[in-house]
């Protein structure tokens, strides 16, 4: 199936998923994870009307980044693209991210933040950035625990050249709806509770939560951006 053709698909999910909900379509975000795709498969969601790309892979996705600005330098009608680091962030891969990226969703340290703040050009729209929450305490999974995200928010809000703006969750996979339902409203506690701390000095506004197998999910518990990719791209 064409891509474009599993885009509507997906917007089809999330619009039905937000009418259960009760929400507007327009609350969440699709995120188009186009890891391990090449530039071409990105194109062509472009001209079925994607905007918003992820990437795990910090050179693949800044090979990317550069492939699509080239491509968009001919075409005076291309859109502006979107794009948001989603994988682990090691300290030497800090600032190509700083320097190429729009969002990152992988922070769980304070040193990483800290690099990120330094490392990104002054010319450039500040860095959007959401905290990695090892939600479920998956033994395999990055992100700071739950206990410990009121602290770090605190830190990253107080950094020149980001701007704080919620939380990212990769719970392990969940044997149901009804289980990452449950895990996925953890997330919305948690993000709840830090609006009402007053002590961060912007209210969050993010929920990065919930894939291909698990967006109604993560959307019934509140999120505002599912990060889609083999429902969109086919299997890697």
């Amino acid at each position: 199936m064409p891509i474009s053709s599993q885009l509507l698909e997906v917007r089809k999910r999330i619009d039905n998923v937000c009418a259960q909900a009760g929400r507007s379509p327009a609350s969440v975000t699709l995120l188009a994870v186009s890891k391990t795709f090449p530039a071409e498969a990105v194109i062509e969601a472009v001209q079925a009307g994607q905007r918003a790309f992820g990437e795990n892979y910090v050179q693949e996705g800044v090979d990317k980044i550069l492939a699509l600005r080239a491509w968009a330098q001919v075409r005076p009608e291309a859109p502006v693209l979107q794009w948001h680091c989603i994988g682990p962030l090691q300290s030497n891969k800090t600032r190509l991210v700083a320097e190429h990226f729009d969002w990152v969703h992988s922070v769980d340290r304070l040193k990483i933040a800290q690099r990120l703040s330094e490392q990104r050009p002054p010319h450039l729209p500040p860095l959007q950035v959401c905290l990695q929450v090892n939600i479920d305490g998956g033994p395999t999974k990055s992100g700071v625990p739950p206990e410990d995200v009121l602290a770090l928010a605190c830190e990253v809000a107080r950094l020149p050249r980001l701007v704080l703006r919620g939380l990212m969750t990769i719970p392990e996979p969940s044997p149901d709806t009804e289980a990452a339902l449950a895990v996925h409203r953890r997330t919305r506690e948690l993000f709840e509770r830090l609006n009402t701390s007053a002590v961060l000095p912007a209210p969050l506004d993010t929920l990065s939560m919930g894939m291909s197998a698990d967006l109604e999910a993560a959307v019934l518990a509140g999120s505002t951006m599912v990060r889609v990719g083999t429902a969109i791209f086919g299997r890697r």
